[in-house]
């Protein structure tokens, strides 16, 4: 699967795009949320990642696609209020369409996508294995482990 387009707003109040989070080496996509007590637990070893993996040529971006109206915790106003309270150094980008989580073929917060230099999917899955791969994409080689189960709450659909 090659990566997806989007442009969507991010909590900086700037709008972006797939290019704009591209990385040199590889891509990291993770369809995360507010409510979810997984991504919870997940964040801040996905700040540790990004800090990590960015000088190494790794992009990212977070993105929320869950039903605000029916879970009011994942509006705007607090995914802007969460970024800050934990100082994600990555784009947290709103998909209030659905139509991100829709190309990508999510399901789960939170799940990552991973996908190399041209973007062509490297890995999808679990957060306890992004390392393994973003380390064998930065060394240019084949990802060992190409998919693992997302372990997390499903997306609130509309």
């Amino acid at each position: 699967m090659k990566a997806p387009g989007f442009s969507l707003k991010g909590v900086d109040g700037a709008t972006h795009t797939l290019d704009s989070v591209k990385g040199a080496k590889a891509t990291i996509i993770v369809f995360s949320c507010n409510h979810c007590p997984y991504v919870m637990k997940a964040e801040d070893e996905l700040v540790a990642v990004f800090h990590h993996y960015r000088p190494l040529g790794v992009g990212m971006a977070a993105i929320n696609s869950n039903n605000a109206d029916a879970y009011p915790e994942d509006s705007f106003e607090n995914m802007v209020a969460r970024a800050a309270e934990k100082k994600f150094p990555f784009v947290y980008l709103r998909d209030a369409s659905q139509m991100a989580a829709k190309a990508y073929g999510a399901t789960h917060t939170p799940q990552i996508f991973v996908f190399d230099r041209d973007l062509k999917l490297a890995y999808t899955g679990a957060v306890a294995g992004l390392r393994d791969a973003l380390d064998d994409l930065v060394a240019s080689r084949p990802v060992r482990v190409p998919e693992t189960h997302a372990i997390g709450c499903t997306i609130k659909w509309k």
